[in-house]
Formats: C-alpha cells, sequence, structure tokens
C-alpha cells in the first residue's frame, strides 16, 4: 500500500510543528548569512512556509532563499529553496496569529513593525534516518523517485507550478 502525496507533506509539518526552528537567507550568492526563524505553518498551504519579522529584517528585501530544517530529534533533515517576499494578508496575519508572536511585537497585529513573511518552496533536499520512510519523502514536493535515488537522500524538484 503506498503513501499518499497528503500524508508525506504532514509528516513534514509534524517535524517543524515540534521544532519550528528554519535556518532562512537570501540566495544571492554574496556573503549574507541565514538567521533562526519561527516557522508559522498554514497545513491549506503545504508548499508555503510563513515567518512574523521586523520590516527591517534583511529577509524583508525579498527575493530568491535558501532554507535549512533540523527536526528536534534530529531524525529530520531538509535544504529548501524557494522565494521569500513580504506579504501582509491581513486574513492571513488574523490565522496564524498566537502569543508567542505577540510577544515579539507588542503592538499586536498592527504593530508598526510586523512583517509576514512568504517563503514559497520550489524545491527541497530531504533526508530521512527512518528508513522506513526512505525515498518516499521524494514525493514530498511532487518528484518522482528514480531507483537509484532510493536511500536516505532524495532531491525534490516542485513540479506543481
Amino acid at each position: 500500500m503506498g503513501t499518499d502525496t497528503h500524508t508525506l507533506k504532514q509528516h513534514m509539518w509534524d517535524k517543524l510543528e515540534k521544532g519550528p526552528f528554519i535556518m532562512v537567507g537570501i540566495a544571492d550568492g554574496g556573503n549574507t548569512h541565514s538567521e533562526p526563524l519561527t516557522a508559522q505553518l498554514d497545513k491549506d498551504q503545504v508548499d508555503t512556509i510563513w515567518f512574523f519579522i521586523g520590516k527591517d529584517n534583511r529577509l524583508a528585501a525579498g527575493g530568491a532563499a535558501m532554507a535549512q530544517f533540523v527536526s528536534k530529534g534530529q531524525d529530520f533533515f531538509a535544504s529548501l529553496s524557494g522565494n521569500v517576499a513580504v506579504d501582509n494578508d491581513p486574513a492571513m496575519i488574523e490565522k496564524l496569529w498566537s502569543k508567542p508572536v505577540e510577544a515579539w511585537f507588542p503592538g499586536g497585529k498592527s504593530d508598526p513593525n510586523l512583517a509576514l513573511l512568504r517563503f514559497d518552496i520550489n524545491e527541497a533536499e530531504l533526508w530521512e534516518s527512518d528508513m522506513s520512510l526512505t525515498g518516499k519523502l521524494k514525493m514530498l514536493f511532487g518528484g518522482k523517485i528514480k531507483p537509484d535515488e532510493e536511500g536516505s537522500h532524495a532531491v525534490v524538484p516542485n513540479t506543481i507550478v
């Protein structure tokens, strides 16, 4: 019995929920460093990760970006590439808002420094130490598993446009 794509994406989201810290940086080939951000997850948009940042954050300029994630149990690793852009959609701010976020933005949802950063995932490279799921994770973002890629590592292009 095969595992459907929804179940595989849920697996990654479960790992992110238990330890939501991701290193994110602009992929401009320059000397910019990644920084740790707390992922805000919307299970209705599994190919997108959201972050609350200050408007003065270096990521607010947007562009091509890279993100690295290590699960809390250090059994799941992901390197994600895509694009970041500020998307201050009031409905998304409302949906993702929480008490921990409010601690960073004392002005609440209308804090003048508040920005909601959207990270659209284009490609993912994933590693899973649980061999029962290895290889199957390639399907996370619509990729096809090749026989020579079955194992503990997979490169996953996002075929959803």
